[in-house]
């Protein structure tokens, strides 16, 4: 066997960013940056009110409560056209532009319309009140992404309020899926020794949730010739392949057997090993031609855990990620996570709530066998047990946030 750390080098040491693409920034959502974004203008562009109320020189108010003569009314999307003089009030509305002249705004609550020509202001106003500056969010010739920064909803907000339509991004790495049994069926009635085939929609999700775009490969029975052959297929086609099953020590696990004769006809590396974890020791790696090969293990929650310790970090790198890894917390241990000495890290599916003094919490999220799918879907993260009699309740474990 081999340590979890070692495995985890050989994969991401064999992986390297996509080349960045022009795309529309309407279509960038969860995409990182290829470059960075300056301002060319100011954001906003113009100085304006946040609060409906009155525009009025901040001087006029010092001895509030005072009145003064409304000169004009000015909505949002108008450009002012009176000047606030002594003792006069622009009526305006939020995002309005302010008025020359005027240097604070009254917010309509601390005010009283007297007549149709006078405002009575109730407190004293002080220069910049509820005043939006121009540039107050973005300023000219500022950085304001960074190469690298993975674009949420709030990032196509501010590219839009910058008229940025179009950026330089790493595109979603088209990546293809294959399950292989068969004991497999996709839909319909089973006959004995058959189940579902749980791994290849579920792994799809996951690249989804990845950022990746999926490609259905298929399922293939457990022909070494059908598998290398829908492997071919793949690596003719995407970015990387996901497979599951057959990369056991079983007479029917062709899918190691496959990679490592593509390597060997294609160029590339190939690597089987039985890594130091439970559940997902067994894992089948191989590049050819730049092209990352996950075989993962058949029982799926040994499959979910392996992607999520082997092909999603190496996937996020292909996306861009300058941070590829699922975050790693100190958590409370709410019962006993016992287990045996047994020269293997473990990965228990739990359930991670915040307590009222912000510290993170876990349970295990139901039975931690490799073939229980349903324990792994309650679960939000895999707690890091490292060799040994476990921990107890009470106390402090790692886990990866999922």
């Amino acid at each position: 066997m081999i340590d979890l750390a070692t495995a985890q080098a050989m994969v991401m040491g064999s992986v390297r960013a996509l080349e960045p693409v022009r795309v529309s920034a309407a279509d960038a959502l969860g995409l990182v940056l290829g470059e960075a974004i300056v301002a060319e203008a100011n954001v906003p562009p113009f100085a304006n009110t946040a609060m409906d109320g009155y525009a009025v020189r901040a001087v006029d108010t010092a001895d509030a409560p005072v009145e003064l003569l409304v000169v004009a009314e000015l909505p949002a999307g108008k450009a002012p056209t009176v000047r606030v003089g002594e003792g006069e009030a622009i009526r305006i509305m939020t995002g309005a532009p302010m008025p020359e002249g005027a240097d604070a705004v009254v917010m309509v609550e601390r005010t009283e319309r007297v007549g149709d020509r006078h405002v009575r202001i109730g407190n004293a106003a002080k220069q910049g009140d509820h005043v939006r500056r121009s540039g107050g969010d973005v300023e000219a010739g500022q950085t304001v992404f960074v190469a690298g920064e993975l674009l949420t909803p709030a990032h196509i907000g501010v590219l839009a309020s910058l008229d940025v339509h179009e950026v330089l991004a790493y595109r979603r790495p088209l990546v293809g899926v294959l399950s292989t049994g068969d004991e497999l069926v996709q839909s319909g009635s089973l006959r004995m020794g058959q189940i579902r085939d749980s791994n290849r929609p579920m792994l799809t999700a996951m690249l989804r949730e990845a950022g990746c775009e999926p490609l259905d490969l298929g399922h293939a029975r457990d022909d070494e010739q059908v598998i290398t052959e829908r492997i071919a297929h793949g690596l003719n086609t995407c970015d990387a392949l996901v497979t599951s099953g057959a990369v056991s020590v079983g007479d029917y696990d062709f899918v190691k057997i496959a990679i490592e004769k593509l390597a060997a006809e294609r160029g590339g590396t190939y690597s089987w090993s039985q890594v130091a974890i439970k559940p997902a020791k067994p894992l089948a790696f191989g590049s050819i031609g730049g092209t990352p090969i996950f075989g993962l293990p058949g029982n799926p929650v040994s499959s979910s855990v392996s992607f999520e310790l082997f092909a999603r970090p190496a996937l996020r790198v292909l996306s861009g990620a300058r941070e590829p890894s699922r975050p790693v917390v100190e958590a409370i241990a709410t019962e006993t996570f016992a287990r045996r000495p047994d020269g293997k890290i473990h990965f228990d599916r739990v359930h991670v709530t915040i307590d009222s003094s912000g510290r993170f919490r876990a349970q295990r999220s139901g039975a931690q066998a490799s073939n229980v799918l349903s324990g792994m879907a309650k679960a939000n993260g895999l707690a890091i047990l490292e060799d040994g009699d476990g921990v107890g309740e009470g106390e402090s474990l790692k886990v990866m946030l999922l």
